[in-house]
């Protein structure tokens, strides 16, 4: 009589492929994120090589911004119809050969288109190593996932400055980008053999031209509305808010219309979606303030050196990265819902002791409320991340985790602006070098007061679907 064979070992718990693949996703991440603040601290170097202004030299910065979050959407619905392993391998070596220019240029106009083509190679980077853990890693392992991408983009900002001083110091400018040319090198090697292979497709629907251009356009005149003037709203600002408007409309009645839009609106019906969205819209907005305000509390208000300063800012991505896989772990124990709520539960926490911070408290005063806050945004960002995701359909993952890193991106950018005019506003104080003490703690605290009423507002936002579901 014949034994009966065992059953089958399900291949996803023990592949030793997935701990590849989510290493070739975290390589990635990191250099993506990498290159978003490297180059911020090679600014008076460019100024000096090239030979020319502050406000010419911050286009290598902002170029980037720009080609990231103008690009990210399109690229992630390009993902879901070409492939993403296939689109992912051509971003690599995108990102890899840009840099490899970026280094070489000689010229200023040179190293900023450059760097807009790294852009692209970025946001292909940044989309997809979302969209790709939804398919690549076990469903009961895509929070902790998800968590240690979180935790390797935070590394990369945080990184940034601190390699790209050293890499000046050391071989000049250019190593800022060179260094790239290894690690996607690597990256590419990995991606090539760890990646699964994409499913084919029968259906070769029409790629949205015309919606890719409008929104990119839309999004572009956005970002330069709310980061020209610094924070001072003037003619030029309005009319690019006014492009921006009419852009975001035209682009709405275009992809109601069109039988293969590049985002279907309709995915806005779905409660994860929409919610995920906004909330990450409303968090990244209040995690920017801490970068925005920080530096001037830290030495207007407590009177702490640039060097002080620095160390004391570096608690926020420290924290961050740390969160990122228990954060992970907890929702894959949890749920993605419940830490979701407890992570902008932690924010609101931390936005409301930073409006009440007093100088008196010190240092304390002002980190205790920023780890609050920043493991706060941490926990939420892994967890919103992990229920959008995985919450769509296979199809839909790349345009869905374009637009949460779009959706990240304009909270950032909006944040910058915002929070800096209402610290101005409150403050005062047109001169904020010669800010006293009380001008710089009223600014503070008024920043994030209205800090607090927007979080405040996502974590309302979140309960929504608990309360219904209660009920």
């Amino acid at each position: 009589m014949s034994r009966p064979s065992p059953a089958p070992v399900p291949t996803t718990a023990i592949a030793p492929s997935v701990g590849w693949a989510l290493a070739t996703l975290s390589l990635t991440m990191l250099m993506s994120s990498l290159g978003t603040s490297i180059a911020n601290v090679g600014l008076p170097t460019f100024v000096e090589f090239f030979g020319t202004s502050l406000q010419a030299a911050q286009w290598i910065v902002l170029a980037y911004l720009l080609a990231v979050t103008t690009l990210v959407v399109s690229v992630g619905r390009l993902g879901d119809m070409i492939g993403r392993r296939k689109l992912m391998l051509i971003g690599i070596a995108v990102f890899t050969l840009a840099s490899a220019a970026c280094g070489a240029s000689s010229e200023l106009w040179i190293l900023i288109a450059a760097r807009v083509a790294q852009g692209f190679g970025a946001a292909v980077m940044m989309a997809l190593s979302m969209a790709l853990v939804g398919e690549t890693i076990p469903s009961e392992r895509a929070g902790r996932a998800m968590g240690w991408l979180r935790s390797m983009s935070a590394v990369g900002t945080a990184l940034g400055p601190s390699v790209g001083g050293g890499l000046i110091s050391a071989w000049g400018w250019q190593s800022l980008f060179l260094l790239n040319i290894p690690l996607g090198t690597a990256a590419l090697t990995l991606a090539y053999v760890h990646l699964p292979h994409d499913k084919p497709s029968v259906a070769k629907p029409a790629f949205d031209y015309a919606g890719s251009i409008l929104l990119a356009g839309t999004l572009a005149a956005y970002s330069l509305a709310m980061t020209f003037g610094r924070g001072a709203f003037g003619p030029i600002n309005a009319a690019l808010l006014c492009v921006a408007l009419v852009g975001g409309g035209a682009f709405v009645a275009i992809e109601s219309r069109i039988a293969e839009p590049l985002v279907r609106l309709a995915l806005f019906l779905n409660p994860t979606v929409s919610r995920g969205f906004f909330t990450s819209a409303l968090a990244s907005t209040v995690a920017m303030t801490t970068l925005v305000i920080g530096p001037f509390y830290l030495t207007g208000g407590l009177r702490l050196s640039p060097a002080e300063t620095g160390l004391v800012m570096s608690a926020g991505p420290i924290v961050a990265a740390l969160m990122g896989v228990p954060a992970g772990k907890a929702v894959d124990q949890f749920g993605a819902r419940g830490v979701t709520v407890a992570g902008l539960m932690l924010m609101t926490l931390g936005a409301l002791f930073l409006a009440r911070a007093q100088i008196a408290f010190g240092i304390a005063g002002y980190v205790l409320p920023l780890v609050t806050l920043t493991a706060g945004f941490a926990t939420f960002q892994a967890s919103n991340n992990t229920g959008v995701v995985t919450g769509v359909e296979p199809a839909q993952r790349g345009v869905v985790s374009g637009l949460l890193n779009l959706s990240r991106n304009l909270g950032l950018i909006t944040g910058a602006s915002l929070m800096g005019a209402v610290f101005s506003a409150a403050s005062g104080a047109r001169d904020m070098s010669l800010a006293d003490v009380d001008s710089v703690a009223s600014g503070t605290h008024a920043a994030f007061a209205v800090a607090t009423v927007l979080v405040a507002s996502a974590l309302i936002l979140a309960l929504v679907p608990a309360r219904r579901a209660s009920s």
